[in-house]
């Protein structure tokens, strides 16, 4: 009786550690990126209209 006390509280304590340490994680990871993004001119008549067309 006595090891199978030992294993349910073990295994409470090992599923209460790993939660804690992926809401840790959750926390300490960055939601967004912040690296710059490059956003070519359209130079030609073909890339102006076409971009354009994808802002409406």
């Amino acid at each position: 009786m006595h090891d199978f006390q030992l294993k349910l509280i073990l295994s409470i304590l090992g599923g209460v550690v790993f939660s804690f340490i992926f809401i840790i994680l959750a926390f300490a990871l960055p939601l967004d990126d912040k690296t710059p993004t490059y956003i070519k001119k359209p130079q030609g008549l073909l890339e102006k209209v076409s971009d354009s067309v994808k802002k409406k």
